[in-house]
């Protein structure tokens, strides 16, 4: 069992993306934009006349939704997960797993298609990715995910579109 899984079963699930495994590590990675990526710059309000009020919060200001409140956690069918920013290809169906934690967690992404950075909103610091065409904020890298990377790539459900096959 993992750690995230006893703290799931002792009451604390809503905390678990906050503190992964009470872990203090984080993934130090080195994203590039793929070459020819065209960056999307829009502005706020351009942005709020694109976006739900939910999805502005989390892709513009790095806001959270709540655990297991998003349709996509528990979507298992074929497809793609799109940027609900810009519509770029994240991750596809075949990269997803339950995490358990409530949020879309994937053991992969389309490569080139994030960036990442340090956030220390909660004091230590962890890895933020964002999609690399928008700069939407997307979620949080972590390094207790399956084989065969050992990542969990923890997904706002509402920063993501997904697009049956």
């Amino acid at each position: 069992m993992k750690r995230r899984q006893f703290l799931g079963l002792a009451g604390l699930t809503s905390l678990v993306g906050a503190i992964p495994g009470l872990s203090f590590g984080f993934p130090r990675l080195d994203l590039e934009a793929a070459p020819g990526l065209e960056m999307l710059e829009l502005s706020e309000a351009q942005w709020r006349e694109r976006l739900t009020d939910e999805a502005f919060n989390v892709l513009r200001k790095h806001g959270t939704e709540p655990a297991f409140s998003s349709p996509l956690d528990k979507e298992w069918g074929d497809g793609e997960y799109r940027c609900a920013g810009c519509d770029l290809l994240l991750f596809s169906s075949e990269m997803k797993y339950d995490s358990g934690t409530g949020w879309p967690s994937f053991f992969e992404h389309v490569e080139g298609h994030m960036l990442t950075e340090l956030d220390f909103k909660l004091v230590w610091p962890r890895t933020e990715y964002h999609c690399a065409r928008c700069g939407g904020h997307q979620g949080h890298v972590f390094e207790d995910g399956p084989d065969p990377t050992g990542l969990r790539w923890c997904n706002n459900g509402v920063a993501l579109r997904f697009v049956p096959a």
